[in-house]
């Protein structure tokens, strides 16, 4: 599995590698583990690869439900399980690819979904978000995300929502019957880049997006979803929307999506660092390229040796 903060090339080092795994008789595909990839529609804002950049490498775990439906780390545990299952069938290894450490981490080394999980970082996200919208609101997100856990939550209680909220995002609704998890041999790559080399990639690809058409992807999810749904707090899209509504001008935008990107970027580098064992660090800068690295590293865990 290959990891690390966003915009830091992992879209385009993971093709690179399938490609050089497959030239070597490996053949691999890839599997996203992007929290937000997994929402229709939403193609540009959250950096999907795109066809071209697939580059005829089959790419998996995209494009699973609409940008109104649920979707926690269990759900994307089951929905990994058979596809790792079929590639073990036929012969070809998964290259699992993404910047959400939880569900790196959940795949590799399982997920308790019977416990009660915690993130705390979410649930101060959630904590905000309750203080704009109201309890009333937050209680009727639950009980449509998680019908099954507002049951058993008292809606008039706001620390209790936000904690059914929390373990709903993260474990799914209801409870489960088993733990969750690969449960076989994983080798961990992360990406590690300097944060004032990554600003910079950040401040790119936010031009990037923008001309890209980031502003109209927006608008024809706002034609059909809430603009307030779970699923647009992903970077860039209450920027746009701000920006159609005239609240942002171009500067604005880039100022605050790169703001957000960097404290992003930030926070994901401090869940590397502390859920680093077992892994292969690879470093970035402006004149290294980890491919070298990647592959060997690949090729030796591949014909099962061990990884230094």
């Amino acid at each position: 599995m290959l990891g690390g903060p966003t915009a830091t090339g992992k879209t385009g080092l993971a093709v690179s590698l399938a490609l050089a795994l497959a030239d070597a008789g490996r053949p691999v595909e890839i599997l996203s583990a992007d929290s937000r990839q997994v929402y229709r529609g939403m193609d540009i804002g959250t950096a999907k690869p795109t066809i071209a950049e697939r580059q005829g490498v089959a790419h998996h775990l995209l494009d699973l439900v609409e940008p109104d439906e649920g979707f926690s780390v269990a759900d994307f545990i089951r929905a990994a399980e058979p596809i790792l299952e079929d590639l073990a069938e036929r012969g070809r290894a998964a290259l699992l690819v993404g910047g959400t450490g939880l569900w790196l981490r959940a795949l590799a080394t399982g997920l308790d979904v019977d416990a009660s999980p915690a993130d705390p970082a979410l649930r101060a996200r959630l904590e905000v978000e309750l203080a704009s919208t109201g309890l009333a609101e937050f209680a009727a997100r639950l009980s449509a995300e998680a019908p099954q856990t507002a049951a058993r939550t008292d809606l008039h209680n706001p620390r209790r929502v936000v904690r059914a909220l929390e373990i709903a995002t993260l474990r799914g609704d209801g409870p489960a019957a088993r733990p969750l998890g690969y449960g076989g041999r994983v080798l961990r790559l992360h990406l590690a880049l300097d944060p004032g080399l990554n600003r910079a990639w950040i401040e790119g690809r936010a031009i990037g997006q923008l001309d890209g058409g980031l502003p109209d992807e927006a608008a024809r999810l706002r034609a059909r979803y809430r603009s307030d749904l779970r699923s647009f707090s992903a970077i860039g899209y209450q920027e746009a929307f701000d920006l159609l509504d005239g609240r942002l001008d171009r500067a604005g935008f880039l100022a605050v999506n790169v703001a957000r990107n960097v404290a992003f970027a930030r926070r994901q580098r401090t869940w590397f660092r502390a859920d680093a064992f077992g892994h292969v660090q690879l470093e970035l800068d402006a004149a290294a390229d980890p491919f070298g690295a990647a592959f060997e590293a690949s090729r030796w865990f591949l014909a099962g040796e061990p990884v230094s």
